[in-house]
């Protein structure tokens, strides 16, 4: 059986999926890219996945270290 990313990759895997997001974002809004369905579905996706995985990232690393 595989183990789970540890929190820290999991909170930067997240973070850099949010970044993603906000910076395909940007570039729509000052039509640096065409606005398209998937431009526009992914950078919404990136965002909903990345604030899930921090989310995901902080609550395990705060069940592995709540005994300390």
């Amino acid at each position: 059986m595989r183990q789970p990313l540890p929190p820290g990759t999991t909170l930067l895997v997240g973070f850099l999926l949010v970044t993603l997001g906000m910076v395909l974002a940007w570039l729509l809004f000052l039509r640096i890219l065409p606005s398209t369905f998937f431009l526009n579905f992914l950078s919404f996706g990136s965002s909903v996945a990345g604030t899930f995985l921090g989310m995901v990232g902080v609550a395990m690393y705060v069940k592995l270290n709540r005994k300390k």
